[in-house]
């Protein structure tokens, strides 16, 4: 009687930071090389991705992963290049939203088409993102 095949051992949790940590730094590489190509910053090309809608300085910081006075120092910088301006927020008076200007709509669609090519995510079927999407989010829960 031959032996059972030896089952594939589970990635360890080292393994899997690794690569998770690979993948953030791709990432950031491809964000960094989109960026230049507009004579953007990095977090400048970030937050014009993560503005498809008014947001307050709060979300975008959020959304960002950084601290609200980073996306104060950010947000500044696109309203002095003319791509952003702020408004008083509708319901809450302390508040402002960030607009995008049409000159800045326009930058936001052309530096998110760019960031979709060659993306390391673009490497996935719509499956395997949709997969990786719903595991990340519960791990980072």
């Amino acid at each position: 009687m031959s032996p059972s095949p030896a089952l594939p051992r589970p990635p360890s949790d080292s393994e899997v930071c690794s690569l998770v940590n690979a993948l953030a730094q791709a990432i950031d590489r491809h964000t960094r090389q989109v960026a230049d190509r507009f004579g953007l910053t990095p977090a400048q090309a970030v937050a014009l991705r993560e503005l498809p809608e008014p947001r307050t300085l709060r979300e975008l910081a959020q959304r960002m992963h950084c601290e609200a006075s980073n996306a104060t120092f950010v947000a500044d910088r696109l309203e002095a290049m003319d791509l952003l301006e702020r408004r008083p927020h509708p319901t809450d008076r302390r508040a402002k939203l960030l607009h995008l200007t049409p000159e800045g709509a326009k930058l936001r669609k052309d530096v998110v088409r760019q960031l979709g090519v060659d993306s390391p995510i673009g490497r996935l079927t719509r499956d395997e993102q949709d997969t990786l999407r719903e595991l990340l989010a519960r791990a980072t829960d």
